[in-house]
């Protein structure tokens, strides 16, 4: 048994690209340092919304941009089968399956460490998490209700296979909603400051790209999505952001406080946070978009 899965690990690492690759190794590292950013394990930016979550508090945003992905989803107390293509620790379905009591959810990603870890989170729950690319999934056709990817699709460089795989498991009339930043010109169009700031936080944070959002709202329709809604709420993510510098400056001291030492991987996360930060500023280049896709 062994060595069957030793010999399925190695056909899937065939089928992936070098910077797939590149990303198990991050997050098989590093995702343990999101506990310092997160103690839900939320794997991504908040949303700032008045009334509902805390400017001071980090959580909080986060847990607000989890629920305006699904409010986009339109779920009810109906029966519903979510997707989360890329889900990270599995933060974004534990908030899901919190929330919707008749609601069941399946998370794909790369990360032995993510997968391992997150099913022991959901262990009491409908949900599960595979190890999976999600551009090329084991999930059923027409299977789901819903599907989200909140800071995942990037990784991949918002390839039209990730659209293609989220169009095929969708079932007719069901979402596919989009959290993440996206550029406002094509790369070769970027001032100097701003290319810097793009080129280093791709490195940093193992992304082959960022899609320009004209040119990604093209490739969904061309998949087949019916109707594409954008919604640009940089000013809403802004706040999270800005935490950034206090969160590393946190993570730093604890670690050299307590075992003494970075690991490479926590100073690729830091450095592409940081980046992350410079490329927020560049406004007229850069934006952070709600996308919803509707099959």
């Amino acid at each position: 048994m062994k060595s069957t899965t030793l010999y399925q690990e190695k056909i899937l690492e065939k089928e992936i690209s070098r910077n797939a690759l590149d990303i198990i190794d991050f997050y098989n590292e590093a995702t343990e340092d999101y506990a310092f950013w997160s103690k839900d394990y939320n794997m991504h930016f908040g949303y700032f919304t008045l009334f509902k979550s805390n400017l001071f508090k980090r959580d909080s945003m986060l847990n607000e941009m989890n629920r305006q992905v699904l409010k986009r989803l339109n779920f009810n107390d109906k029966k519903a089968l979510l997707a989360d293509l890329g889900c990270g620790m599995g933060g974004t379905m534990r908030y899901a399956l919190n929330r919707f009591k008749n609601l069941s959810a399946v998370g794909v990603t790369l990360s032995g460490f993510q997968c391992t870890e997150g099913n022991k989170l959901l262990s009491a729950k409908k949900g599960t998490i595979l190890k999976e690319n999600f551009n090329n999934t084991s999930l059923p056709s027409s299977a789901f209700d819903g599907a989200v990817a909140i800071e995942s699709f990037c990784h991949s460089g918002h390839s039209p296979k990730s659209f293609e795989e989220a169009h095929r498991i969708l079932k007719k009339g069901g979402k596919l909603v989009i959290a993440d930043a996206f550029l406002k010109k094509r790369p070769e169009k970027l001032r100097y400051s701003g290319a810097l700031s793009y080129k280093k936080l791709c490195d940093h944070w193992n992304l082959e790209q960022l899609g320009a959002i004209q040119t990604v709202e093209e490739q969904l329709k061309a998949q087949g999505f019916s109707k594409v809604e954008i919604e640009d709420i940089s000013l809403r993510v802004a706040p999270s952001v800005l935490h950034v510098p206090f969160a590393i400056s946190g993570f730093v001291l604890q670690k050299l406080f307590g075992t003494g030492h970075l690991k490479r991987e926590s100073l690729h996360n830091l450095k592409g946070s940081f980046y992350a930060l410079l490329s927020g500023l560049h406004m007229k280049s850069f934006g952070y978009y709600l996308i919803s896709a509707t099959k």
